[in-house]
């Protein structure tokens, strides 16, 4: 089914027509629409087209209301103020325009694909070989899989990436320990869980580096295996295999827990550009980008400078000849746009790195990597708070672990479903099944309903709340539709823009109307706290719609169709849009 023109464009249309024909020059021209308290639209344009026509904007106003035909779409306009349009639509066709979402049978309730749909690579959820993943990883993981499906959804290409750490010089401590104690590691990978890999990672991460610090033969013996790594030694590399198999075990478990789905080939570590570093280093130098100074490749920038006024460069590689992050982040750029034909540049990452990303892209666009045709951008986040506002710590003043985390967050949540379960009839398995959905969702809302760059507490107790603005307030909303429509009986939800609609249906309605158009500009700002802020507003006018508009105990059975239908279509639209941020919308709740 083709896409539903929303009520916004049409008004809009017929606006332009009449602003066109009482304005010639006007043609083409915005007329400024938006959402009002005052009316179901105000039109602010005429103001500055009028002061550009040297013409009296309310005389103005007023000439374009006089050709305006109201009926179908528009009900009524009025002149507000010194030439502002107050418009109200039809009810007719608040109705018909719904109904075309309703009966869209390819799921997408009317929303159409983005204009010019390019291939966006995106970099996110960047856990450590043989580390524990931490609270610092959730937002990346969180904000990063919400955007996949946003993009994904208007039509983009998305070509994921997780950028795991997996190489470096702890290698050589960790290769050279497994090496001379070769059965630390084994077991069947079948049946091993994600917690018991971590457990033996962490284990005999401590025990070699207690024999590196403790060690001087060991440690050199580490060092060289370092050597050996970068150098490509075959026994060395099916080691430090047997270390990313290991860890891949774990995070595959974490990302589970998250309900996030992560695929094999789509963790390209930064061992993955290994074989590039060389070439990045000799075209930057060949071109002039890179200088060396003091024995180190550097890039510099007129307007970076440390507290004491000297230049910060961006190190691509050291003066012992090895290579920084800029190598691995510049090679991958290569790797990005010219193998992977990406339009645009998507790196989820923490606000604390936004120095040493402008700097890569900037020496990206120098080399000609990135131009005009190709966008990169970071998609930068603050910090997990605790409730002190203070960065997130056990009470030991360690960082939080996220399976930890997962796991309390999905605790609290079944506690709270058990309570209402007898009411609902929810049985054993679905309270198990539901508490994780809530639990899970409660972590994902708090991030993605604040907006990415800002910090944000985290409060389990306020996140697993029936009330306020949380997605357990949504998912309620949600279950408490499907309740209705099991209890419907023989009716059936069927639009009759026939009938006049309630106050609370026309705000309800409206606000429906706005999906397609939130969900295209929340994924080109890549925002998605603004779909978030949405669903709680689309939640919130559902419970007036409640308190106001009996649903199966309405005036006649047209009237009970008619408001059936408004709820199932909101249920829908509410199911799609939180399916967008990642988080289930379970039946029963």
């Amino acid at each position: 089914m083709a896409s539903v023109t929303s009520l916004s464009d049409s008004v809009q249309q017929h606006l332009a027509s009449a602003l066109s024909a009482a304005l010639p020059e006007a043609a083409g021209a915005d007329p400024l629409l938006r959402r009002s308290d005052r009316a179901d639209y105000q039109a602010n344009g005429i103001l500055a087209l009028a002061k550009k026509a040297k013409a009296n904007p309310r005389e103005l106003a007023t000439q374009v209301v006089s050709g305006i035909v109201t009926g179908e779409v528009i009900a009524d306009v009025e002149v507000s103020g010194p030439g502002f349009l107050n418009i109200t639509v039809a009810d007719k066709a608040i109705t018909e325009n719904l109904a075309a979402r309703y009966a869209d049978d390819t799921g997408r309730l009317g929303v159409p694909f983005a204009a010019h749909p390019g291939t966006t690579v995106i970099d996110y959820a960047q856990p450590n070989v043989a580390k524990e993943m931490h609270v610092g990883h959730l937002r990346s993981a969180v904000i990063g899989d919400a955007m996949v499906r946003l993009l994904e959804f208007t039509g983009e290409n998305v070509v994921r990436r997780h950028h795991i750490g997996d190489w470096g010089t702890q290698f050589g401590m960790l290769i050279q320990y497994l090496d001379e104690h070769p059965h630390e590691l084994d077991h069947k990978e079948s049946e091993v869980s994600g917690e018991e890999a971590m457990s033996n990672l962490d284990r005999l991460y401590k025990t070699a580096r207690k024999l590196f610090d403790s060690d001087e033969e060991f440690k050199t013996r580490a060092r060289r295996r370092v050597v050996d790594l970068q150098a490509g030694d075959e026994k060395t590399l099916a080691i430090w295999q047997k270390f990313v198999d290991e860890s891949k075990i774990y995070f595959f478990s974490v990302f589970d827990k998250l309900d996030m789905e992560v695929r094999d080939p789509d963790i390209v570590g930064e061992s993955g550009y290994n074989d590039m570093l060389a070439e990045t280093c000799r075209l930057l130098e060949e071109s002039g980008v890179a200088v060396r100074s003091e024995g180190a490749l550097c890039v510099f920038f007129d307007d970076i400078k440390g507290p004491e006024g000297n230049p910060v460069p961006l190190i691509v590689q050291k003066s012992d000849g090895g290579y920084g992050y800029a190598a691995t982040d510049l090679s991958a750029i290569r790797d990005r746009v010219f193998n992977l034909k990406a339009s645009t540049l998507l790196y989820v990452v923490d606000a604390r790195q936004a120095l040493h990303f402008r700097m890569v892209f900037e020496t990206a666009r120098r080399a000609g990597w990135l131009n005009d045709d190709v966008t990169a951008l970071q998609l930068a986040f603050g910090t997990v708070l605790g409730k002190d506002g203070k960065p997130f710590k056990t009470r030991e003043g360690e960082t939080v672990k996220l399976e930890n985390l997962l796991d309390e967050a999905v605790e609290r949540a079944t506690a709270v479903v058990r309570e209402k379960a007898e009411k609902v009839g929810l049985t054993e398995d679905e309270i198990v099944e539901n508490g994780r959905y809530v639990g899970v969702g409660a972590v994902k809302y708090a991030d993605l309903s604040t907006s990415a760059v800002r910090d944000y507490k985290f409060d389990l107790d306020q996140m697993v709340s029936l009330n306020g603005d949380t997605s357990v307030y949504l998912q309620y909303a949600y279950a408490r539709i499907q309740s209705i429509l099991r209890k419907a009986g023989e009716a059936r939800p069927a639009a009759h823009p026939e009938l006049a609609l309630a106050p609370a249906e026309r705000a309800l309605g409206l606000h429906l109307d706005q999906f397609a158009e939130t969900v295209l500009e929340v994924a080109a700002a890549r925002e998605p706290h603004k779909m978030a802020a949405y669903l709680y507003q689309l939640a919130s006018l559902l419970t007036s719609f409640y308190d106001q508009c009996p649903v199966l105990k309405a005036d006649s059975p047209a009237q009970v169709e008619n408001r059936l239908f408004l709820v199932d279509l909101t249920a829908r639209t509410l199911h799609e849009g939180m399916a967008l941020l990642g988080i289930r919308t379970p039946d029963k709740l």
